[in-house]
């Protein structure tokens, strides 16, 4: 049986990816390398803080990691790092690309 702990964090998942953009931005993230809400801003065509804020959103259930910074013009750059676990997300996201959700060892 699923904890509480469990339970809360897959029903706050849930909603956070229902916002299109959310799911666009965990699906150009999904090679798993370290991404600034500045490189995904750019291939989405999205603003920045506009993305930087659904980013946080995504970091603050777990869909999301932070991978690092880096000093840039006296900036601080972000990167953060896919850290989906749950299946059913996973299935959700090709779903909404019109993929066959994929089996998983």
């Amino acid at each position: 049986m699923a904890s509480s702990g469990s339970s809360d964090r897959n029903h706050k998942l849930l909603l956070a990816l229902r916002h299109p953009l959310r799911r666009a931005i965990l699906r150009a993230m999904a090679d798993e390398e370290p991404i600034s809400p500045r490189e995904l801003a750019g291939l989405l065509g999205a603003k920045l803080t506009l993305v930087s804020y659904h980013v946080k959103v995504l970091a603050a259930c777990g869909a999301v990691a932070t991978a690092g910074n880096k000093k840039v013009r006296g900036a601080t750059q972000h990167f953060y790092r896919w850290s989906l676990e749950e299946e059913w997300a996973r299935d959700m996201l090709d779903e909404d690309e019109g993929k066959p959700p994929k089996s998983r060892p």
